[in-house]
Parts: C-alpha cells; structure tokens; sequence
C-alpha cells in the first residue's frame, strides 16, 4: 500500500515477482513532408520552358515578347524556383524539363558575367565611349568630366540636339575632342561622332530608318583609319517593331578592309535574336567579353535602378577588348559605355 491507500504494479515484473519479457516501443512523430501538387508544378514549369525555347530559338515576336525577353538574366534565376518545386512535386519528367530550362537559360547568360576577352598583345589602342543624351539633356559638365576621366578617342552620341550640342561645347567638348560629325535634330533622332584625331564622314554604307546614325572613319595614328558607326535604331515599341528590325538589319557587317566598331543604344540586348544575327556577322560585344555584359544600362537616375543593357560597344572580331565600364551621368536615361580596344596589326 502507498501513501494514497492504494497498490504499485510494477509492470516489469509477473505475478510472481518474476521479470516479463518485451519493449515498450514509444512511436515517433512523423516529420511532414511538403508535396506540390502536379498540376502546380507543371503551372510554374512551362512559362520558364516556353521562354527558354524563344530565347535560344530566336523566337520573339511583336512588341511585348520581344521588349520581355531582356528580361531573360532575371527569368535565369527565377527558374531555379522552378526546379525546387518540380523536385517537390516528385515527378521526374517535370523536374528534368525544370532542370533541362534551367541550365538553357543559365549557358545564355552566365558567359556575359565570365568574360572571355582576347585582347592582343600588340596593336593600336582605341577608346570609345558611347552615350545617349536623352534629348540632349546630359548634364554637360558631367560628360566633360567623364571625358576627363577616360579620354576616350571617339564619342559615339545619341539623341543629339542642336541645344545638346552648344552645351557640350560651352562646357569645353570642343577643345578636347576638335573633330566632329554630327547630325543634330530636335527630339531622339540627332546623332553624332566626336573625335580627337581627323576624321572623313562616310555617307551611303547603310541606310538608317528614322533615327540618325553617321558614320565615320577616323584617323586613327599609326595605321589605317577606323571606321565608327553611331547605332540608335527606333525602340522595339508598338507598331515600331518592324522599324527597329530593319534597322537592326540593315546595320553594315563587318569589313575584311577596315576595322569597324558599332556603338550606341541598340535598343536591344543580347537576348534578341536580331542582335545575335548582326554580331553573327562578324563582331563581338565587348563587354561580353570582359564580363560586364550583365550590366544593366537602362535606366538611369530613375528611383528603380538600371535594369537591361541596351547600350553596347561593338568591335571586329579581329580586335582584342581589354577593358569595358559603365558610367552614369546625370540628365540622361542611359548609361554610358566606355571600352578600350586593342585594333590587330594586319
């Protein structure tokens, strides 16, 4: 008797005070294993899929496809959430089409953050620096400083106004950069090269749609002169796309007789088809080669920050990069480019 008036059992023992035999087995709490339904997984799935599929096949169509598809570095990322909830899901055609997406996705953009530059060991140099004014508003002193800075050879300018033009050279673009063809216009269509060394206007190599686009051979010392293109063709907007393809299109290729370098806003990234067609003919993008080409341009000196690359410098696949940077400037819309080249010998 206890305490409490009543008996203990031991329940080890019989009624003999002999032991028992057994194990009292205590269950465990199951541990709760997430599961995404199918049907979810396969929704998450086949945007990503659909849009690796566009952008290796060079798919984009009409305005909101293709202005969506410089979208593609972020739409790389995300579709790593993709392969974790097809994983979750435990089926294993959704996960291989999840991981198959993932990787397409991932070797269209990664290279541009890796680089593979091929810089010469021997040749000229040129630096070029390209920039939309934004209707001219560029702060001015800003461009002269970056000027200052970098001392590039050429300026490639886009969006280039008669106003635009009397403030760079009120701020001293005159005195460093003597050299100049311009075709200034009010509004976005004005353009302009400006250069330290002579150069001759070249007319007739291509024909611009809307958007004024000289070019030029500069005077480059030591050598044969360069030829540089000023690129700003019309945005892939509304019915505008098939104005921004033609010009895309009808940009020069490269020239077994010059070194050529394009440079300006393409209205395009390296996710549109039609720019991977023009660099087909004969020219790299010189911050994809030095790793920068993820580097958003557009836009600038917003409350977002930069988000696409749109602006590029591109150079003779005979020429080597050595370095790329991107630089803001107040006023403007658009970063600049800068990119220090290496021209080949022959």
């Amino acid at each position: 008797m206890n305490e409490w008036g009543t008996t203990d059992v031991d329940l080890t023992k019989g009624k003999a005070g002999e032991p028992v035999g057994g194990v009292i087995v205590t269950p465990r709490r199951r541990r709760r294993v997430w599961h995404v339904p199918r049907t979810l997984a396969w929704i998450v799935v086949a945007p990503f899929a659909v849009w690796a599929v566009a952008r290796i096949a060079g798919l984009e169509r009409g305005s909101l496809p293709t202005q969506i598809m410089t979208a593609t570095p972020y739409a790389a990322a995300a579709s790593l959430v993709a392969v974790l909830l097809a994983a979750m899901s435990r089926r294993k055609i959704a996960t291989a089409v999840a991981v198959v997406t993932a990787a397409t996705l991932g070797f269209s953009v990664l290279p541009r953050a890796i680089g593979s530059a091929h810089a010469a060991s021997a040749g000229r140099t040129l630096k070029v620096l390209s920039i939309n004014m934004l209707y001219g508003q560029a702060d001015p002193a800003g461009v002269l400083a970056l000027v200052d800075r970098l001392d590039p050879d050429i300026i490639s300018v886009q969006e280039l106004t008669p106003r635009g033009v009397q403030a760079l050279d009120a701020a001293g673009l005159a005195r460093l950069m003597p050299h100049r063809y311009l075709q200034a216009e009010w509004g976005a269509s004005g353009g302009g090269i400006y250069a330290r060394h002579p150069l001759t206007p070249v007319t007739n190599l291509f024909r611009p749609v809307q958007h004024k686009m000289p070019v030029a051979d500069v005077a480059l010392p030591g050598g044969a002169p360069v030829q540089v293109v000023n690129v700003h063709p019309v945005p892939p907007i509304g019915d505008q796309v098939p104005k921004w393809t033609a010009g895309l299109d009808g940009l020069p290729a490269a020239a077994e007789d010059t070194v050529r370098v394009l440079a300006g806003d393409f209205n395009a990234s390296l996710d549109h088809a039609m720019l991977r067609r023009l660099l087909a003919r004969g020219y790299v993008d010189a911050a994809d080669q030095t790793g920068e080409g993820l580097t958003p341009t557009w836009p600038a000196n917003r409350r977002v920050p930069p988000i696409i690359t749109i602006d590029h410098v591109l150079v003779d696949r005979r020429a080597g990069v050595r370095t790329v940077s991107i630089h803001t400037v107040r006023g403007t819309d658009h970063r600049a480019v800068f990119a220090e080249l290496t021209l080949p010998t022959g």
